[in-house]
Order: structure tokens, then sequence, then C-alpha cells
């Protein structure tokens, strides 16, 4: 099955497009692969903040609980 792509027009100040053109020049990529790399780091580093805001959540709920690491390890690994 081929993959289904959309066109999409961003708008950029003249000096970033032609940073952005240059950039994709040197790395031997077209505008649509540098923009697809970034946009897919900008996700990934999405999900590293939103696991770290996931992980503060849960230590906040662990020391409002009294619960400690050596709990949450006995908890999760038992006797193993």
């Amino acid at each position: 099955m081929p993959s289904q792509r959309a066109v999409m027009t961003i708008s950029l100040p003249q000096s970033m497009a032609s940073e952005y053109r240059r950039i994709a020049r040197e790395k031997g990529e077209t505008v649509s692969e540098l923009f697809r790399e970034i946009f897919a780091f900008y996700k990934q580093q999405n999900l590293k903040r939103e696991l770290a805001e996931l992980q503060e959540y849960g230590a906040s709920k662990a020391r409002d609980a009294g619960i400690t690491e050596e709990d949450i390890e006995r908890l999760v690994f038992g006797d193993r």
C-alpha cells in the first residue's frame, strides 16, 4: 500500500527559510526530510517531558503516602 502524504505550507521569515534550506543542503536532505526529522525529534522530546512529569507526579504521590524506594522495589520485585 503506498504511503499517504499531506502537503503542508508554512510561513517563515526569509532569513530562517534560507538557513533551513542551507542546513538541508549541507545534510544532503530535502527540506521535507529535514522537517520530518525535526518533527520526530520534537515528538521524542515531548514524550520525554511528559514521562518526566508523570515520574515527578508519581514520586510526589509516593512521598505524600510515605512510600519509600525500598517499598516500591519490594512491591515490584517481591522475592525474586
